[in-house]
């Protein structure tokens, strides 16, 4: 069976994609998802307890310098405060002296106190073992802020807050990150299948394949089309998969456009803008390889 660590909503969409190709391929097994905090989750792919992590995972040097490898960003994001408007504060230059909830183990720890030096801020880390620790200790007041992801920070607000209206979400500093699945060191084939069903989801939005119309698709003469949808064989046995394994998940799961319209966009409770994670064609940062 392929272990994987427990994850919301896209990462969950995203983990369904693979869980597909389990079926009809050297990987058939039952998945199992098990929980772990941030600073076991590193570790448990290292050693073997785990074959792929992918919630709201940032690629970063030492990560993959130790014994991981990135697969294909999921999800770019900026790292965001949260804080109650009542405070008063919009930017992290108002922030002086602040407390913050911040998990173990995260990047995000680090961009606090990046964030505090850069702008001498003398913030006040309090850190929790797991994200729901953390959203807890925030809205029971023992922190005036809470860091994490900010696509995070908006379910956050919009599933625990009260009256989520009464809460601020702003930007911890001007870069981003890219929220990657990653695998371990010298797991290749199985590094291969999770790019590639990435890139199937990607792929699927850039050729207009959707839920509802891929079965009519695989009547197109378009020779990228039929390539992609396993139509001309040779993409699946390449990776030891179903020759339809790319057709197979935007059967079940839609493209990587409808996955994130149904659990981050704009037909989910939260409404977040595609922003960064619109296709390199509509200028974000999506960009398909070629499927032959």
């Amino acid at each position: 069976s392929s272990a994987l660590c427990l994850f919301p909503a896209i990462s969950m969409s995203f983990l369904g994609s693979i869980a597909i190709l389990q079926e009809g391929s050297l990987f058939r097994g039952q998945t199992k998802f098990v929980p772990l905090s941030g600073q076991q989750r590193v570790p448990a792919l290292q050693t073997g307890e785990i074959d792929i992590l992918p919630r709201t995972f940032t690629w970063t040097l030492r990560r993959d310098a130790n014994g991981l490898n990135f697969t294909t960003p999921n999800y770019y994001e900026f790292t965001g405060f949260m804080m109650p408007k009542a405070l008063g504060v919009t930017k992290v230059e108002d922030m002086s002296g602040a407390s913050v909830c911040v998990q173990t183990g995260s990047t995000t720890e680090v961009v606090a106190n990046d964030v505090s030096k850069e702008h001498n801020l003398g913030l006040k880390p309090v850190v929790f073992e797991n994200s729901s620790a953390v959203s807890q200790a925030f809205f029971s007041g023992r922190c005036d802020a809470l860091i994490t992801d900010a696509a995070a920070l908006a379910s956050i607000r919009a599933t625990s807050a009260e009256n989520p209206d009464d809460y601020i979400i702003f930007p911890a500093t001007r870069f981003m990150d890219a929220l990657t699945p990653a695998v371990r060191h010298g797991d290749d084939q199985w590094l291969d299948i999770v790019n590639w069903s990435i890139q199937a989801l990607i792929a699927g939005e850039q050729l207009g394949v959707t839920q509802a119309n891929v079965t009519e698709m695989q009547k197109s003469e378009d020779p990228r089309v039929k390539r992609f949808l396993g139509v001309e064989p040779g993409n699946g046995s390449a990776l030891g998969l179903d020759e339809k394994f790319a057709a197979n998940i935007i059967a079940q799961l839609g493209n990587y456009g409808e996955m994130f319209d149904r659990n981050v966009g704009k037909d989910s409770p939260l409404k977040l803008e595609r922003g960064a994670n619109r296709l390199y064609s509509d200028g974000g940062l999506m960009f398909p390889l070629a499927f032959q």
